[in-house]
């Protein structure tokens, strides 16, 4: 079993470096590390810029730009990861953008003097205007965006691990079971369905919810400066989910 020391250090080397990388590296590797990470989280940013009053067109050009900067300006030389979370420090810098660094660039023609990192913008505000009115600031509308964006890359990397075991029709029938209140459908009608017994499908179900822990604790802990943070991070990720 390995030392707390030996978790904590194997923790800030896997779930920052990424981050780190990004603001320190000025060749390929770092604008690969900062487009990941963009797609990782433009949507939240690109509503953000919308709820504080700006166009579907100016909104696209204001996050791709700001993440441009982000590389650029090296501005994730700050997100020491020791204070703070990543999500706060990139909320920070995107409100800092919009109030300063946009009025400098105002005058380029859209498309242009910045290299695009590759997100689909197409459908952003699509999703944008399907969901719901809030009456909340844009500032916790932004937490709850974020807490949905890390539910669901949880939910597709584990949809893609069970795909890759030859288990996607089991995933697809328990996923359910993942929501708070479990499933909907009868155990006895699941196991119908999968040609199990229902005592298979429970322990199945039960390893489902596990590994969704497990992937959602590893998601978090990306983007937060210690290990002990990681919980104190869930507990705000379920309270921005009003959950």
């Amino acid at each position: 079993m390995k030392s707390r020391s030996g978790d904590q250090e194997a923790f800030v080397t896997t779930q920052w470096s990424r981050v780190l990388e990004a603001g320190h590296q000025r060749g390929s590797e770092g604008a690969e590390a900062l487009a990941s990470l963009c797609q990782d989280y433009w949507y939240p940013l690109f509503a953000h810029v919308r709820r504080r009053g700006h166009g579907p067109e100016d909104a696209q050009d204001l996050t791709q730009a700001f993440f441009e900067r982000l590389l650029e300006k090296h501005w994730l030389r700050e997100a020491d990861p020791t204070r703070g979370r990543f999500r706060t420090f990139l909320l920070t810098a995107l409100n800092h953008f919009l109030a300063n660094a946009w009025d400098k660039s105002r005058a380029l023609k859209r498309g242009g003097g910045f290299q695009h990192v590759p997100f689909d913008t197409g459908s952003a505000e699509t999703q944008f205007q399907q969901e719901p009115k809030s009456w909340v600031t844009p500032e916790t509308e932004f937490n709850r965006r974020w807490a949905l964006a890390v539910l669901d890359r949880v939910l597709q990397r584990l949809a893609e691990d069970y795909a890759a075991a030859g288990k996607g029709r089991l995933f697809e029938h328990l996923k359910e079971t993942l929501e708070g209140g479990g499933s909907e459908t009868p155990s006895a009608q699941l196991a119908r369905q999968l040609d199990l017994s229902e005592g298979a499908v429970r322990v199945a179900a039960h390893r489902l919810r596990l590994r969704y822990r497990e992937l959602l604790r590893l998601e978090i802990s990306r983007t937060v400066g210690t290990a002990e943070d990681v919980e104190a991070e869930l507990r705000e990720l379920f309270a921005a989910l009003g959950g």
